[in-house]
């Protein structure tokens, strides 16, 4: 815990991702993908989705695809997929231990989102957990042109901060987050170590 707080302070600005990270929404995305393939007449065990979970909405169909040899309305499943996890909304729960580090630092370094998921679902989640109010920058998939593990979020999310990439700090809890971290130039924390 110590090293924990020495690159804490040693960073000049904080950034999380929010799946996994610092919201409990596997389980809720594992439903939301179930019900939208569902609606397409496929089946998705929930085994597979965890294994993927983090991987943004069109990189996760692709995998989907592949493996089914299969084709997705992805305008549909996309539509399907929001609507489900947005009605179970109300369930979502903050990951205590590191949503803790976000409200410890909040007003002493500039924090920030990176999330792999889109605007329209991360909003409203760190909304219902209480936690938006605070980051001075929530950056997703929206926003930029490629997902995890493309360093692109973090270096956004450090330009809104204003804080150079090599002096942020991530919280991740994706393989393919960390990676994109470490293709920023930005220290990462696993998460997975903490909770």
């Amino acid at each position: 815990m110590r090293d924990l707080e020495a690159r804490i302070n040693a960073a000049e600005a904080l950034i999380f991702d929010c799946d996994g990270t610092l919201l409990k929404t596997p389980d809720l995305y594992t439903l939301g993908w179930q019900s939208a393939f569902g609606a397409a007449g496929l089946k998705m065990d929930a085994d597979w989705y965890h294994a993927r979970a983090g991987m943004s909405e069109h990189v996760l169909m692709d995998e989907f695809e592949a493996e089914r040899g299969v084709t997705l309305d992805r305008s549909q499943t996309v539509r399907d997929l929001r609507k489900a996890v947005l009605r179970q909304m109300h369930t979502v729960a903050e990951i205590p231990a590191i949503a803790s580090i976000a409200r410890k630092y909040h007003d002493r370094k500039p924090v920030a989102v990176a999330s792999g998921g889109p605007k329209a679902i991360v909003i409203p989640a760190l909304e219902a957990a209480g936690l938006l109010p605070l980051f001075k920058s929530v950056v997703t998939m929206d926003d930029v042109a490629n997902a995890k593990p493309s360093p692109d979020l973090f270096l956004l999310a450090a330009e809104n901060l204003a804080i150079p990439a090599k002096a942020c700090l991530v919280f991740e809890d994706s393989p393919q987050g960390l990676l994109a971290a470490e293709r920023a130039g930005m220290s990462a924390i696993d998460v997975s170590g903490l909770m």
